[in-house]
């Protein structure tokens, strides 16, 4: 939030009230004139979205026109009349929201201005958050699913009456989520309960400013609108490193284990040090091996969304008071937090995206003349290319975050209860706020009809349950909810993030007539999206045995012993975000483009060389195919890099393809950079005689019968249409004292989805899941773009023995977990045996 030095205020902009004057004359400082600008327009009535590069004092521009205008109307008289809150500040972290009340109400105090400032999260104790309705604060910040449970309440109009300004920051990060649908829609709200609001947005790194200038204004049915835009150009190029080590960056691997040394190296040379990851538990791995050769006995934290809320905290104000050395954090510490002593952010892992990436450098000297400092550390050689990549679109000032797409049908569903929670509503007044809403633009009023005729009756399949009647419509054509009780349960189960649960794996055994048991050994949890890929059938590695996958029932996962040597499916590796589309074509120009690559590390350029030698690399526009034995085995890696999520949908789709053809496929395991399928029979033979051809193996057709097929044979579509139910509220998490287990959601998922799926096919959810698995955990929309990019440009080499392009991926097949020194010794060995191979050592 800071202030510094810049040109003197232009002509014609209005001038700061006295308190804020003198207050930036004692720091020394002068209003930057974007804060001027921003001030000016939005106190003339205009939405403005404000993209400024950190350390440009956007957090004060955005509340200025608040606070000027709280000083102007004075402190509020005893006696007065009801006041509603005057501004609303949302954020999509609890603890962005609570950095940002300590940061406000400094300048606030030291002014001696009359504004009362309040955070309303998750976290906030109920008392406070009754008190708060009864008592507003003149600013309140919060997040986008408490805006949803105030605007459901029914004194939701008088709290925020004189609503004048909604600051929403590290906007791109909310908008393209289910979050920022729900948050659109309540936008909507806000807008016809205070017309006069202006909404001001605040962003760092954005792709299409213009997307984020349309979110934040109404929508009209036969116009484009879009809040005026204020870019703040300039601030110091970050100073962004790959780690340089003697170490030997290995093959394959995730965890950087290589680099520790360094990496606590460089935390003892700096104050204060932010270590990124991706996932929570890559975040508790480097958290011990950190602790493990912290001899200096250094302030080391961990911070991440399992924590217990009073851990995060002492964390959290640890920081502020400049106390720890490092904080290991996942992405709950990527936006916008101004830590000022943190003067190095290393990033463990590659980052995924160039965006991410460049908020995250973002955390590190918030001061906008002085640079990010930033080192990256690449886990494998894969990781290294990928790491350049993303620094190159950091120096050029690439974006990568995703589009806003259309509005998610069981958000909507949420909402549309939200609102008769509120207050009655007509179909028609609340069918134009919604399409005010600009995911929701384009929503056609039938199938607004479909969602409100679901959220009142459950749906033609379900209507003859009185326990899914949630709302229903009076003599006046208003809908009303049927009783108390549903907006009591619509409160303790608002919002859009459905925690993916863990599914015991027990063994069970077949009957005389093959039909599967109940009981049996508990082996051990899976993650739910590991399994939710699985037919019926499929071997899988697991707790040291090959396990033959019988199915889901309730919230277990059925297995019998599987007598096949090679598990199926035994892996997916990767980290919790898909490598972006953008670094995804970076890559594939580094490795076509000797220019590029001159200017990665020696040993990544000595394993590209070998690669070259002994195959190919692939060129930017062409898939490579090789084929090699290795034992029994015939194996097939091609180089798509295009994500994991579209590469695990390929792999299932290319095994169903090859098993038709007689190929006797076994299994696959996939990676953002490549896919890997072994079989019984020779592929490479069988692509040189054309039988079947690669040209028609990649045909895009296998986008339509064939993944019809596997999805209704796989249970993802099964666990997805819960997520919907969940967020739709036809199924209820929590019930007043208590919370339903994962076992009871799944029990009650799975049965709606038998039934619609049989009587009500096109049911608003079955919409609704169907658009979650082909946009999430499919990503359909990015493996068609890929089969249409390489008809006709496949390159197929039919090799001898495996290339050193295709050891990491061989080294992920059968990997499973091995806790400690233990794991690194195997997959040590097993990286040593195939590097040997792919470099035509022949053993003794």
């Amino acid at each position: 939030m800071n202030a510094i030095d810049s040109p003197p205020p232009r002509d014609g902009l209005p001038l700061l009230p006295a308190p804020f004057t003198g207050w930036f004359a004692e720091k020394g400082w002068q209003p930057r004139a974007h804060q001027l600008d921003l001030l000016a327009r939005v106190s003339a009535g205009e939405d403005m979205l404000l993209i400024a590069p950190t350390g440009a004092g956007k957090t004060l521009a955005g509340f200025l026109p608040s606070l000027v205008s709280l000083t102007h109307r004075g402190r509020k008289k005893p006696g007065t009349a009801f006041t509603g809150i005057h501004t609303l500040y949302i954020s999509p972290l609890k603890a962005l929201a609570v950095d940002i009340e300590r940061n406000l109400m400094k300048p606030v105090s030291e002014m001696g201005l009359p504004i009362t400032i309040e955070g309303r999260t998750g976290d906030t104790p109920q008392g406070k958050r009754q008190r708060q309705k009864l008592n507003p604060p003149d600013i309140l910040l919060t997040t986008p699913e408490q805006l949803a449970l105030l605007i459901a309440n029914g004194e939701g109009e008088r709290f925020f009456k004189d609503l004048r300004y909604v600051v929403l920051d590290e906007l791109h990060s909310l908008v393209t989520s289910k979050r920022g649908h729900l948050l659109s829609l309540g936008l909507a709200r806000l807008r016809t309960l205070a017309p006069e609001m202006r909404a001001i947005g605040l962003s760092a790194t954005v792709a299409d400013p213009m997307e984020l200038q349309r979110w934040l204004v109404p929508q009209g049915a036969d116009e484009v609108r879009h809040a005026g835009l204020i870019t703040v150009a300039g601030g110091a190029k970050p100073v962004i490193t790959i780690l340089g080590t003697e170490e030997r960056v290995p093959w394959s691997g995730h965890s950087a284990r290589y680099a520790m040394a360094d990496v606590y190296a460089a935390i003892k040379e700096h104050r204060t040090t932010l270590l990124f990851v991706n996932t929570r538990s890559q975040a508790e791995l480097l958290f011990q091996e950190l602790w493990t050769i912290n001899d200096d006995n250094l302030p080391i934290a961990l911070h991440h969304g399992s924590l217990d809320v009073g851990q995060r905290r002492k964390v959290e104000a640890a920081m502020s008071e400049n106390k720890l050395r490092a904080v290991v954090a996942t992405s709950t510490l990527d936006l916008g937090i101004d830590w000022g002593d943190v003067d190095l952010v290393i990033h463990v892992g590659a980052p995924k995206g160039a965006s991410r990436l460049a908020q995250r450098i973002g955390r590190s000297n918030h001061r906008m003349d002085e640079p990010s400092r930033a080192i990256l550390v690449p886990a494998n050689r894969f990781e290294v290319m990928e790491c350049q990549a993303a620094l190159d679109a950091n120096y050029i000032g690439a974006q990568d975050t995703p589009p806003i797409g259309a509005g998610a049908l069981d958000v909507l569903a949420q909402h549309v209860l939200g609102s008769a929670c509120a207050a009655p509503f007509a179909t028609e007044a609340l069918y134009a706020e919604v399409t005010s809403a600009l995911p929701y633009a384009d929503l056609a009023l039938d199938t607004f009809r479909q969602v409100i005729e679901f959220v009142a009756t459950g749906g033609y399949a379900l209507k003859t349950y009185e326990r899914y009647a949630r709302i229903r419509q009076t003599a006046d054509g208003l809908w009303r909810v049927s009783n108390p009780q549903v907006a009591q349960q619509y409160r303790l189960n608002v919002g859009t993030i459905v925690e993916s649960p863990m599914l015991n794996v027990r063994m069970v055994k077949r009957n005389a007539r093959g039909a599967v048991g109940r009981g049996g050994m508990s082996l051990g949890k899976v993650e739910e999206y590991f399994t939710e890929m699985l037919s019926p059938g499929d071997t899988f590695l697991f707790s040291g045995k090959v396990l033959r996958f019988e199915g889901i029932r309730e919230n277990e996962c059925l297995v019998t012993q599987g007598f096949k040597l090679d598990p199926k499916v035994p892996a997916y590796a990767g980290g919790k975000f898909p490598l972006s589309t953008y670094l995804a074509a970076q890559v594939r120009d580094m490795l076509a483009d000797p220019e590029r690559r001159s200017h990665l590390p020696e040993q990544v350029r000595d394993w590209l060389s070998l690669q070259h030698a002994v195959s190919q690399l692939p060129r930017a526009d062409e898939l490579l195919i090789e084929t090699f034995p290795r034992g029994q085995r015939h194996y097939m890696v091609a180089y798509a890099f295009e994500g994991r999520l579209a590469h695990q949908t390929l792999g299932m789709l290319l095994t169903r393809r090859l098993e038709r053809m007689g190929l006797k496929p076994l299994g696959f395991v996939a990676t953002d950079y490549a896919l890997a399928i072994w079989a019984l029979e020779d592929m490479g033979w069988a692509f040189q005689i054309r039988q079947p051809s690669l040209a028609a193996l990649f045909d895009e057709d296998m986008l339509g019968d064939d993944l019809e097929a596997w999805l209704d044979e796989s249970f993802l579509l099964k666990r997805t249409f819960r997520n919907c139910a969940v967020i739709a509220g036809l199924i209820d998490q929590r019930h007043p004292g208590q919370e339903k287990t994962g076992r009871q959601v799944t029990v009650s998922a799975d049965l709606i989805y038998d039934v619609l799926r049989s009587h009500e096919p096109n049911h608003i959810l079955m919409q609704a899941t169907r658009n979650d698995a082909a946009t999430g955990l499919l990503d359909i929309g990015r493996l068609g773009d890929m089969l249409a990019r390489i008809k006709g440009h496949i390159t197929h080499r039919a090799l001898e023995r495996i290339s050193p392009l295709a050891v990491p991926i061989m080294l992920e097949i059968g990997r499973e977990p091995v806790a400690g020194e233990a794991q690194d010794a195997v997959l040590a060995e097993a990286a040593e045996d195939l590097i040997e191979e792919a470099l035509g050592v022949i053993p003794d």
